[in-house]
C-alpha cells in the first residue's frame, strides 16, 4: 500500500533505523542523510518517511509532504553552505533515468561546478 513501509526498501529500512545512515536533518515527515556514493562534495538525499515509489507518486498522494521534501532540500543546501554558489535538486524517476532505490528521494548536490545539461 502506498505510503506504508516496504520490507524490501533500503530507504524504509533507514527510516526505521534498521540500516545506519549519516543523518544530517530530520523532521516529522522527512529524513536527510549523506549519499554513500557522493557525486559532489556535498551530496545529501532528502526522503519522505512515507514510502512512495517516485516523486510524482508522492506529489499526487501527499503534496504537503512533497513540499516538505523540497523545503528540507533548501535547508540542507543552507546547512551545507552551498546555497550562495548554487546547488542542484534532482529527482530521478525510473531505472532509465538512474533511479536505483524506488522510494521517492531528492539528491541535493553542491560544492562544485554543475554542468548543464547533466547527463
Amino acid at each position: 500500500m502506498a505510503g506504508e513501509p516496504q520490507a524490501d526498501c533500503l530507504f524504509c529500512k533507514i527510516v526505521a533505523g534498521d540500516i545506519p545512515a549519516t543523518v544530517v536533518r530530520e523532521t516529522a515527515t522527512t529524513l536527510a542523510f549523506r549519499d554513500v556514493n557522493p557525486q559532489a562534495p556535498s551530496h545529501v538525499l532528502v526522503i519522505p518517511k512515507a514510502h512512495y515509489p517516485d516523486a510524482a507518486a508522492l506529489a499526487a498522494a501527499e503534496p504537503a509532504v512533497a513540499a516538505d521534501v523540497l523545503r528540507e532540500a533548501g535547508q540542507v543546501a543552507a546547512d551545507e553552505k552551498v546555497e550562495d554558489d548554487g546547488y542542484r535538486i534532482v529527482f530521478n524517476t525510473g531505472a532509465g533515468a538512474g533511479q536505483t532505490v524506488f522510494h521517492a528521494h531528492a539528491h541535493v548536490l553542491g560544492g562544485r561546478g554543475l554542468q548543464w545539461p547533466p547527463g
